[in-house]
């Protein structure tokens, strides 16, 4: 007779689990270094091409106003946005292109890590342009290259955290890890949001694998490092009784009101990966990574995307802080592409025509490359955002000048000026000294911790449109002017009124404190 068959044993559950979460193979393709750098280059240019047109946005104004009252932190936001600004301004004063330099190299950097993420994946050649590709036709990506900003730092940073734990799962060189609680350092000193991402990716981790990556010694020395890079701005934040939190809930009420709320959420935020190609590429690489066997290990990150979206909506945050997730999901997507033929219903999104196409969306929608007379004389026509608010703000503080050197020389030494929103008090700081205008002051956002006038002001000039907020502190409040930025642009300070102030009832030490206002 012969030998009967061996029975074989069928795995348990523990063992299963351990083999469905075991790290890839340690080879990868070889890095498409041509051509993904052609198309970082390609990046590089059009923004740096773009950066100097039009004039500073508002936020950049505030940055620079900020830079130059250096602190641990801001009622708004960590310390790091200001602190560059200021080193760029020193560098080459007044100029947008150096100012911008680190948001166009943030951008390529973006690119880059997205086609290295691929690559970590397994992805060849053409999986890489193709990850790269998509990165460099989003319109979120490519336009917030054009300011210097959080919402283009932070992207960046989270980028390359993703790439740390990408590649970590498959070397587990745990140097990587010390690597990324470094990045959660720099990303928290940007903005206070890399903690949800560590909260849904640690949760991921612990439900789907691999939860290694948790009992690392390696992770916990990370994390000490992050702690300590960001313990400044903790200790300035419980010293101001916590201004963030206060942010927190403006910029919630503000989406609600004028961000068309968690309605528009998910809509935004594909167009914002781009329209065509990156937001299809986008949704793909999220099912592939929640589906594909071959992406098994890096499951987690499928779900820390749904997972972050499904928080930022329940706060009703803007759409754009989940873009730091849009690299890992093109990656995924190309690399399956690239492992097997794409349906024909959709082949042709990977043709160069559809990343042309979208290409040339995101400049438009993204940058602002129509001229200004087009934008005056057109209002309705199609631009970037943000592009007419960086018009016209010389302009807009002549305006100011124009109502203060109106006042007799003896109002004029107890007059200050003092504006509804942030964005015109940094215009004024920027462009007002060369005209003779006082220190401004705002109560709005982080501005109002950047000082108030002094006692000896009684009177003021004041930038808004809501004269009703300053009313009940002075004697008498009437209009002497409005804001003009010269170019007949309909955007947020075209016809502002500009009021004056007299006679102040309470000294400003009592008065400043209510004027504190973070919305917008």
């Amino acid at each position: 007779m012969g030998k009967p068959p061996t029975r074989t044993t069928a795995p348990d559950a523990a063992g299963r689990a351990a083999a469905a979460v075991a790290p890839p193979e340690t080879g990868v393709p070889a890095f498409a270094r041509g051509p993904v750098l052609t198309v970082a280059a390609a990046v590089a240019a059009v923004l740096l091409v773009t950066s100097g047109r039009y004039g500073y946005f508002g936020d950049e104004l505030y940055f620079l106003a900020a830079g130059r009252r250096l602190d641990w932190g801001y009622a708004d936001q960590p310390p790091l946005l200001p602190l560059l600004a200021q080193a760029m301004d020193t560098l080459a004063p007044g100029s947008l292109t150096v100012l911008r330099l680190p948001a166009v190299l943030a951008t390529v950097g973006t690119v880059v890590l997205t086609a290295l993420i691929a690559r970590e994946l397994g992805g060849g050649r053409r999986a890489q342009v193709l990850a790269a590709a998509a990165a460099a036709c989003s319109a979120q990506l490519l336009g917030g290259g054009h300011y210097l900003a959080t919402s283009t730092l932070d992207p960046f940073l989270w980028t390359m955290l993703l790439w740390l734990l990408v590649r970590w799962v498959r070397t587990r060189d745990d140097r990587l890890l010390l690597w990324a609680g470094v990045v959660t350092g720099i990303a928290l000193n940007v903005k206070f949001l890399v903690p949800a991402f560590w909260v849904v990716a640690g949760l991921c981790l612990l439900a789907c694998g691999p939860r290694e990556l948790l009992r690392r010694p390696a992770l916990a020395a990370g994390a000490v490092i992050a702690l300590l890079a960001v313990a400044p701005t903790v200790v300035w934040q419980a010293a101001n009784d916590w201004p963030q939190l206060d942010m927190g809930a403006a910029i919630s009420t503000e989406v609600g009101a004028g961000w068309g709320g968690r309605l528009f959420f998910l809509p935004s935020a594909l167009s914002g990966a781009g329209l065509v190609a990156g937001a299809i590429l986008l949704v793909y690489g999220v099912v592939r990574l929640l589906r594909s066997p071959r992406l098994r290990p890096y499951r987690f990150l499928g779900w820390t995307v749904l997972g972050l979206t499904v928080l930022f909506l329940a706060v009703n945050g803007r759409y754009y802080y989940v873009a730091g997730m849009f690299g890992v999901c093109w990656a995924a997507a190309a690399v399956e592409i690239e492992r097997a033929r794409p349906a024909r219903w959709w082949r042709w999104l990977l043709s160069w025509p559809s990343f042309a196409v979208s290409g040339m969306l995101a400049i438009v929608l993204g940058l602002p490359v129509l001229p200004i007379p087009t934008l005056a004389a057109n209002p309705a026509v199609p631009r970037a955002p943000f592009a007419t608010e960086e018009i016209g703000w010389p302009q807009v503080t002549t305006s100011v000048a124009d109502a203060y050197r109106a006042l007799p020389p003896q109002r004029r030494e107890r007059t200050g000026v003092v504006t509804e929103f942030y964005w015109q008090a940094g215009a004024v700081d920027r462009y007002g000294p060369a005209l003779g205008l006082p220190e401004p002051h705002s109560g709005n956002r982080g501005y109002w911790a950047l000082g108030r006038p002094d006692d000896t002001v009684t009177d003021i000039l004041y930038v808004g449109w809501n004269p009703g907020r300053i009313t009940p502190m002075f004697g008498e409040v009437r209009p002497v002017g409005a804001l003009d930025n010269g170019h007949g642009v309909l955007n947020s300070s075209q016809g502002m009124p500009i009021w004056l102030a007299t006679d102040i009832r309470q000294p400003w030490s009592a008065v400043w404190p209510r004027m504190r206002e973070m919305g917008v």
